[in-house]
């Protein structure tokens, strides 16, 4: 036989999230206190192996929804980390991925088990293993499609302001946008439905509250329409 998978080398798979909300006009990630050795006591992506009967994504729903206590949330897988020496206990590969939450949706209690706290993504600690290096490459495939897909919904509540998707924007691609220009833009891809209702909070006239049209969406993309920010 030219393969013998007893005579091959074993190797762990496992796959690590970066766990994107959005809170108070600030981008954050969701990081662990790691309760075990190596590096035990620092801050960690949350990860978790693959299982037998698992395919990737399944085990990064789980490793997700055992966290947040969320399933069906946006998540793309984006890049193999295989360096041989990455992980000092065991050979590992990690396949990464990124997920979007409405923070305002999560089991605090879930959050509060695990020791686990929200960064803003300009104060993110030093974290094992090649993991910043794992939240870096995630930053900028969430740059990337937020300005080609309206993924960026996913992070705000159903309903939401102008301001508030402006904030969202700035905070996602590191940027100050001009708010006329901006609504300018939104209102010219025409997928949002304007409320009546307004966010009183906001002003002392308020600010009208916005949804995103889903099915309009994916029917004007389904005729060639292209989401560009």
């Amino acid at each position: 036989m030219l393969n013998n998978y007893s005579k091959e080398d074993k190797v762990l798979l496992a796959v690590d999230c970066i766990i994107f909300g959005f809170d108070k006009d600030k981008l954050k990630i969701l990081l662990i206190k790691r309760d075990f050795e190596p590096e035990k006591g620092k801050w960690s992506l949350i990860g978790g192996f693959l299982k037998k009967e698992e395919n990737l994504d399944d085990a990064a729903n789980r490793v997700l929804e055992h966290l947040t206590g969320l399933d069906e949330v946006y998540l793309e897988q984006f890049f193999t980390y295989s360096e041989v020496d990455r992980d000092p206990e065991e050979r590992t590969i990690s396949v990464a991925y990124y997920a979007l939450i409405n923070i305002e949706d999560h089991d605090e209690e879930l959050i509060e088990q695990y020791s686990a706290k929200w960064f803003s993504i300009d104060k993110i600690p030093n974290l094992i293993f090649d993991h910043n290096q794992m939240v870096d490459q995630a930053i900028k495939r969430l740059q990337y499609r937020a300005s080609t897909k309206p993924i960026g919904f996913e992070l705000l509540p159903e309903k939401f302001t102008m301001r508030q998707l402006q904030k969202l924007y700035e905070s996602i691609l590191d940027t100050d946008l001009d708010k006329r220009n901006f609504i300018s833009k939104i209102n010219a891809l025409d997928i949002l439905i304007k409320l009546d209702e307004k966010d009183m909070e906001s002003s002392r006239k308020g600010s009208f509250l916005h949804m995103f049209d889903k099915e309009k969406y994916d029917k004007k993309t389904h005729e060639g329409f292209i989401f560009k920010i």
